[in-house]
C-alpha cells in the first residue's frame, strides 16, 4: 500500500503542514487505513511526494515517534509502530513525584476521562531539567499538557516555579494547558486550574479539629527542611497562623528524631510517611497510648493510615481528578478549589 496516497495536506489550511501530517497518520489509523507494522516512506519520499521540505516532514515524523505511533529501523525506514489511538484527546500528564496520593490523582482522572483518550504519564521529580527537557521533548504533541507544578532548589527548598519553567509554560497554548494542584504559576489567561490551597487548608482543617486538638498541650509541627521531595512552605505558613491565632503552643521540627523525648499532652502534625511510622513506633515502645497520651494527626490519607485509624488532614483526590477530566471534556475555563478534609480517627 502506497501510504503516502492517505496523506492529505490542504495549502489553504491555517493549521502547520507538519501538524497535517500527523493529524493525517492518526486518522488513517483509528479509520483502520494504516495497520501496525506497516512501512511508511522515507522523510525524503513524503517530501518529495507532497512537495513539502524535508524539514517539515522530519518535524511530524519527530512528534510521530515521541508518540510511539511511529518506529525507525534503522537500514529499513519508518513503521507504523502503534493502532490502538484515541480518536480525541491525547494528553501528557506531568506530576513531580510518585507517591500514593499523587497517583490517586492520576487514576481518578484516568477513569473519568473515560476510553477516548490516551494519557501519557511522566514523573520529573522536582527537577526542573528533567521537566523542562520532558516539556520540550513533547512540543505541539498533545492535545492538553496537566501538569502539577512543584520544583526543588539547588538547597533542596520547595518552589512553585522557576524562570525557565515559566517561560516553557507559558509557551503551551493556553487552551490545551491545566495547572493541576498548585495554582502559584504566573499565568495571566484563563485556563484550567485545579488547585489546592496550602496555607488556607491546613489552618482550616485544624480548626475543624480544635474540639479535640484543644486536649493538648502542645502541638509539634514534623516540616522537613531539606528533602528530595520538598513541601510548600505555605504548609508551615498556614499551621502557624492556626497556633497564634487560638493560642496553641507550639514547635516546628525538622524531622522525628530517634529517642524523641514525648510527653503526655503532645500532638503531633506529621507530613512525611517514614516520619509517621517512627513517630508511633517510638509512642508504643515507651508504652504511651496513641490517641490519648499522645496525639498524631498525618498530611494526606491513604488507605494505610484509614486502615490503622490515623487521624488525617487531606485534599479529597479523586474530587482533583474527577474534576480536571470534567473541566477537559466540557472545554470549560477557570479556578476549582478542591475541598481540604480533617478525618478524625483512633490517633486524636
Amino acid at each position: 500500500m502506497e501510504i503516502h496516497k492517505f496523506i492529505k495536506i490542504d495549502v489553504d489550511s491555517r493549521i502547520p503542514k507538519y501538524q497535517q501530517i500527523v493529524d493525517s497518520v492518526i486518522n488513517n489509523i483509528s479509520s483502520g487505513d494504516f495497520k501496525i507494522d506497516h512501512k511508511i516512506p522515507s522523510i525524503n519520499r513524503l517530501s518529495e511526494d507532497l512537495y513539502l521540505s524535508r524539514d517539515t516532514v522530519e518535524k511530524a515524523y519527530s512528534i510521530l515517534k515521541d508518540r510511539n505511533i511511529i518506529t525507525s529501523i534503522r537500514g529499513k525506514g519508518y513503521y507504523i509502530s502503534r493502532t490502538k489511538l484515541i480518536k480525541k484527546l491525547n494528553i501528557l500528564f506531568l506530576i513531580n513525584k510518585l507517591s500514593w496520593y499523587k497517583m490517586e490523582i492520576y487514576h481518578s482522572f484516568i477513569n473519568s476521562i473515560g476510553p477516548n483518550a490516551y494519557v501519557d504519564l511522566h514523573i520529573y521529580h522536582c527537577d526542573e531539567t528533567l521537566f523542562l527537557n520532558l516539556l520540550s521533548k513533547h512540543e505541539k504533541a498533545y492535545d492538553y499538557y496537566v501538569i502539577m507544578p512543584h520544583f526543588k532548589t539547588e538547597d533542596l527548598q520547595h518552589t512553585s516555579t522557576t524562570v525557565a519553567v515559566s517561560r516553557a509554560i507559558n509557551k503551551i497554548p493556553k487552551e490545551k494547558l491545566v495547572i493541576l494542584d498548585n495554582k502559584k504559576i504566573p499565568i495571566k489567561d484563563n485556563i484550567i486550574t485545579v488547585y489546592e490551597d496550602y496555607e488556607k487548608n491546613i489552618f482550616n482543617a485544624l480548626k475543624n479539629g480544635i474540639e479535640k486538638i484543644s486536649n493538648y498541650k502542645k502541638i509539634i509541627l514534623i516540616y522537613p527542611k531539606k528533602t528530595i521531595y520538598p513541601y510548600p512552605k505555605r504548609i508551615k505558613k498556614g499551621f502557624i497562623k492556626f497556633c497564634v491565632e487560638h493560642n496553641f503552643d507550639f514547635d516546628i521540627l525538622d524531622q522525628v528524631y530517634n529517642d524523641m523525648i514525648l510527653l503526655k499532652g503532645d500532638l503531633f502534625v506529621t507530613i512525611e510517611e517514614d516520619d509517621l511510622v517512627n513517630l508511633i513506633e517510638q509512642i508504643r515502645d515507651k508504652e504511651f497510648v496513641l490517641g490519648r497520651d499522645i496525639g498524631v494527626i498525618s498530611y494526606n490519607d491513604t488507605p494505610l493510615k484509614a486502615l490503622l485509624g490515623i487521624t488525617v488532614i487531606s485534599t479529597d483526590f479523586k474530587i482533583m481528578g474527577e474534576t480536571t477530566s470534567h473541566m477537559i471534556l466540557n472545554n470549560e475555563k477557570g479556578q476549582y478549589k478542591v475541598p481540604f478534609n480533617f478525618i478524625d480517627r483512633d490517633s486524636l
